[in-house]
């Protein structure tokens, strides 16, 4: 026997029970190199014209014996001569695929496509089996070698058979392992069948260039005899039969043109698990330093389980054809992760397993690309299908807001104009994009208002004082909105046209557009503004010099009922908001960056009910040209500071109810709508 050098023996031990975390890749592994030993004999058959190699039969075989409780993996490759079985295979981490690629890398061009280039994949043979015979004949050779060993202490190589060129690869599994400790044992008979083995190769080989064959089993209806009466019952009879398990083109190789959508259609539901159609299907190819191919999807609807702790994202990541990772989350960010789909590349670096990725700049640059790509198709959709965005963002709309808050307004430029609420003005759906287009002149801000229904919110004093003075609302009725709102800031519209400071600038622009000049646009930063708090200054002139007037006249009123409501208001004041006789009396809003929505979406969360949690600064505002406060007025000059108290108190309550807010104590509010009945 043939000693593991000492480093390649604490390598081999290392890399069976500590690299490979998944022991059902080792079909994967020896199917790849298999494929590999296949491709350098096509290779060198067309670069040597003495090598008579016909292509349709190159293929590879998978076969299994459950009484021996054996797998064979075989090809009609190049085969390995005794020495090449004592360097590719006696020293750990030697690859000869890599050595062949680099002899070969001039030439090479598409007619070869190497995989396994790490010298180890071999190995994690040794993960099922407690013994591997590698029985090989090279290609020109006459006589075959045997390399064998246990994976413990070394190997042997002795002269044996093979009826022609090409390499078995036989694996002897181990014995089955008991449960211990609470922990499940290993069956490794599950390896042992016909369904195991055909799961595997099409998990993880089902794209590999040559055909993988196996035997199966068929059931087929015996002939019926002749002699057979009328109550003769149909007898069937098992068969075997030679068939290839891999459909070797993957569907993202082919040229777009080339596939229907029908076609895209089937193998998404098929490989995602969905009964329903992708929404979008992107495909596409990419060329120069990277070079991938990369097929995505977006689903139709969203899965159950999207918004749990539960949801992995990511796409399927290959290397030549060959899966390296079901779900490679560092693909996708974390807004786009309901993308589903398949990313080729030969160019990835990969550690020695296969099975995680090397965080380099060859993932991030495929990463920007396939985000930037699905940037693209949704603005497309967004444009061009409008019913089918609408559908999407109901799925997925929310994911993209948080993508804006989680990022600190970071992805607010990529993310701001997808994003869609309802106009209170034009009752539909409406990009930010859309809402400034539709500004009147003048018009600095977008104004939104957040709650939890939009018919409610349509009828709110705060939204309706907005909608009086011509400019439109969005209605906000996600509990994600406000924050992402307040993480933009603001929202940029690009290339709008160009307002001019005064007529003379206008009329020449004019002139400049008649005698053939582009149109002027410019840059808007709009402020994003909530409704109901702060101060929107939308007040004419002449409103805030009669607001100024009332707050003078009736300071006393205002100390009053700041006095009988207590610090459940930081002040009370005339509002610039409501200045008609037909509005409502009174609203409530806040001071500071704090909403009442936001405050009742913190209050909903897992510390609704902690000590210190942030509260609004509220402000009762009265519509000084209502009736009502005529009557607070004469309550006043009367000096009656009960009827103060007890309006007030209702005022603030029914401002409360407006707001979907309970009142603080319901009893009492009843009782005061009594006194005054």
């Amino acid at each position: 026997m043939r000693k593991f050098k000492t480093e390649s023996k604490k390598l081999l031990d290392l890399m069976i029970n500590s690299i490979y975390t998944n022991k059902e890749i080792f079909l994967r592994e020896l199917i790849s190199n298999a494929s590999d030993a296949v491709d350098k004999l096509n290779f060198k058959s067309l670069t040597d014209d003495s090598m008579q190699v016909d292509q349709d039969d190159l293929s590879i075989r998978v076969s299994f014996d459950r009484d021996a409780r054996t797998i064979t993996v075989s090809d009609n490759g190049i085969g390995m001569t005794a020495d090449e079985l004592e360097k590719n295979l006696g020293t750990i981490a030697h690859s000869g695929s890599q050595e062949f690629k680099t002899e070969n890398a001039e030439s090479q061009g598409d007619a070869v496509d190497i995989i396994g280039q790490f010298g180890v994949g071999f190995y994690s043979a040794f993960m099922v089996a407690k013994r591997v015979q590698v029985v090989s004949r090279a290609y020109g050779e006459d006589a075959a070698n045997v390399w064998e060993s246990d994976g413990l202490e070394g190997y042997t190589i002795e002269p044996g058979e093979r009826a022609g060129h090409g390499t078995d690869v036989i694996l002897t599994l181990r014995d089955n392992e008991p449960g211990k400790d609470g922990e499940p044992g290993e069956n490794y008979d599950r390896y042992l069948s016909e369904w195991a083995l055909k799961d595997l190769i099409t998990r993880y080989s089902n794209y590999v260039r040559y055909p993988i064959q196996m035997m199966v089993t068929r059931s087929r209806q015996k002939p019926k005899p002749e002699d057979a009466g009328d109550d003769y019952q149909p007898e069937y009879e098992d068969y075997q039969e030679l068939e290839t398990i891999n459909s070797m083109t993957p569907i993202w190789k082919k040229r777009a043109s080339d596939v229907e959508q029908k076609d895209y259609n089937e193998f998404y539901k098929s490989t995602f698990h969905d009964f329903e159609d992708p929404a979008r299907t992107i495909s596409f190819h990419a060329e120069g330093a990277l070079e991938y191919d990369a097929l995505l999807f977006v689903p139709g609807r969203a899965p159950f389980d999207l918004y749990s702790k539960d949801y992995e994202k990511g796409l399927a990541l290959y290397s030549s054809n060959v899966m390296i990772m079901e779900k490679c989350a560092d693909l996708l960010p974390d807004y786009y992760n309901f993308v589903r789909g398949v990313v080729d590349s030969e160019d990835v670096s990969l550690n020695i397993s296969r099975e995680t990725l090397q965080h380099d700049r060859q993932l991030h640059a495929i990463a920007r690309r396939i985000e930037k790509k699905i940037t693209d198709d949704l603005c497309d959709m967004r444009d061009n299908d409008r019913e089918a965005y609408e559908k999407f963002f109901e799925n997925f709309g929310r994911g993209l807001k948080f993508g804006i808050y989680n990022t600190y307004g970071g992805k607010a430029d990529e993310l701001g104009d997808l994003l869609l609420f309802w106009s209170a003005k034009e009752q539909k759906m409406v990009t930010l994009r859309e809402y400034a287009e539709a500004m009147p002149e003048g018009q600095k801000a977008v104004y939104y208002a957040a709650g939890d229904d939009r018919e409610r919110l349509s009828k709110m004093p705060v939204v309706t004082g907005v909608l009086a003075r011509g400019y439109d609302v969005l209605l906000c009725t996600q509990d994600v909105d406000e924050f992402t709102f307040q993480a933009m800031r603001e929202y940029v519209a690009r290339d709008m046209p160009k307002i001019y400071e005064d007529d003379a600038a206008r009329e020449a622009a004019e002139k400049a557009q008649a005698d053939g000049a582009e149109p002027e646009t410019e840059d808007r930063h709009l402020e994003l503004k909530n409704v109901a708090t702060g101060d929107l200054d939308l007040a004419s002139e002449d409103e805030k010099k009669e607001a100024e007037e009332a707050t003078k006249e009736h300071s006393d009123l205002f100390d009053a009922m700041k006095e009988a409501l207590g610090d459940k208001v930081e002040k009370v004041a005339v509002s610039s908001r409501l200045v008609g006789e037909g509005e409502a009396p009174a609203c409530i809003t806040t001071e500071g960056p704090l909403s009442l929505e936001m405050e009742k979406v913190l209050k909903r969360g897992p510390e609704g009910e902690a000590e210190g949690l942030p509260k609004t600064e509220r402000v009762l505002e009265l519509n000084a040209k209502h009736p009502v406060f005529t009557k607070l007025a004469a309550a006043q000059d009367a000096g009656d500071s009960e009827k103060i108290a007890l309006y007030a108190g209702l005022l603030y309550d029914q401002a409360l109810l407006v707001e979907g807010i309970l009142p603080e104590d319901p009893v009492a509010f009843s009782q005061r709508v009594c006194e005054l009945m």
